[in-house]
């Protein structure tokens, strides 16, 4: 199938979104300042359209002179997060919104404009500075002439992990993409959503549409279909040992209750550290529900997460690894990935879930496309 439809990527690590575009669409353009990243992605789907460096440093002229269907950008998150500090949309990091947004006013400006605006973030973004930084997003796009919606994805519908992420969406004033009248009635819209809806400015709220479809309210995999059984390297018997001690009481009977049972589970857990009865503990709290947890940046040895394996009467322990990383995000087996383990999981922790990607280009994307073209050819 010919792609016919265009888009440049931002922030595009190793080309998540691009892979979940799919082969109908054309990317005529990448960028990301990693160069761990690029190079990933250069090896996966070639060099010739991406350019390596800080976003701040490009302008329209650096970019193709023909006008893109749609830009994708995935700023950094780090300042929003609810697992961060929350700096804020103006913080370091995440501040890089506001050089992605400069070039998409200039292009505007120089009658390049894209059609649709893709922006994919945390959940945080609708609480980060009290809502505003959400606003600042919402009323840009409203603002620049685009009809605006927002809904929150969750990786969960499509691969076995907890990964929900808030897309706002623009779209010109010629689309027609598939809408509702009303706020849609479940996950894509949580109360937090609403709560920023309300805090928009009335023009803003104008703008502002609900779009109709909804995500596929079961997945075809568990997390025990992904990861290796047999993978070589599983920590020392006493060491999981240790880690199901540092389990909460009621953690470690559901796990003695899934041995009992004769069970064959596969579960993940994170170190965390809490605070009981006034003094700091460290905790491994873990999960038997058939997902893994969010993936993570791996900054630190507490934020690689563990996999659990149950089976024949014996619990087993290790870390997780790149290619379940990258499985977890929807990537291909044959996607290559960084040779270094950290590296990889940044690209995987960082990524955007390819699925979730091609979930939005066939059921929002492509029809706002398709509609304009068959309202202009009657």
């Amino acid at each position: 199938m010919s792609a016919n439809r265009t888009f440049l990527e931002f922030f595009a690590g190793g080309g998540m979104a691009r892979a979940g575009m799919g082969e109908r669409w054309r990317c005529l353009f990448a960028n990301d300042i990693d160069p761990a990243k690029c190079a990933a992605y250069a090896e996966n789907f070639g060099g010739n359209d991406l350019f390596e460096g800080d976003i701040s440093t490009l302008s329209p002229k650096d970019l193709p002179q023909s006008s893109a269907d749609l830009i994708w950008g995935s700023f950094p998150c780090q300042d929003l997060s609810l697992a961060g500090a929350r700096g804020g949309i103006s913080a370091q990091r995440s501040s890089a919104f506001f050089p992605f947004w400069s070039l998409i006013e200039n292009l505007n400006a120089a009658q390049r404009g894209p059609r649709i605006i893709a922006i994919e973030n945390v959940a945080g973004l609708l609480t980060s500075n009290n809502g505003k930084d959400f606003k600042a997003v919402v009323e840009r796009i409203a603002g620049a002439g685009y009809a605006v919606s927002a809904m929150v994805l969750d990786a969960k519908a499509f691969t076995p992990q907890s990964r929900p992420r808030l897309f706002v969406l623009g779209f010109s004033h010629e689309l027609r993409p598939p809408v509702s009248t009303l706020p849609p009635a479940d996950e894509t819209t949580p109360s937090s959503l609403l709560a920023a809806y309300e805090s928009l400015s009335a023009a803003a709220r104008e703008r502002f549409i609900w779009l109709s479809p909804s995500p596929p309210h079961g997945r075809n995999t568990r997390l025990a279909d992904i990861i290796d059984w047999n993978a070589p390297k599983w920590h020392e018997p006493d060491y999981t040992a240790n880690l199901i001690a540092m389990m909460s009481n009621t953690q470690r009977s559901r796990i003695s209750a899934l041995i009992a049972n004769g069970a064959r589970r596969a579960g993940t857990a994170f170190r965390r550290t809490r605070t009981e009865n006034g003094v700091s503990v460290q905790r491994v709290e873990a999960r038997f529900d058939g997902l893994a947890g969010c993936l993570r940046t791996p900054a630190g040895g507490s934020s690689r997460q563990i996999v659990l394996a149950i089976e024949n009467g014996a619990v087993r322990s290790r870390l997780l690894s790149p290619r379940e990383a990258a499985r977890l995000m929807g990537l291909p087996e044959d996607y290559k990935l960084p040779a270094n383990t950290t590296a990889a999981l940044k690209l995987t922790g960082d990524g955007v879930c390819v699925p979730v990607v091609r979930w939005l280009a066939e059921n929002v994307f492509e029809p706002a496309l398709e509609g304009a073209n068959a309202r202009k050819a009657a």
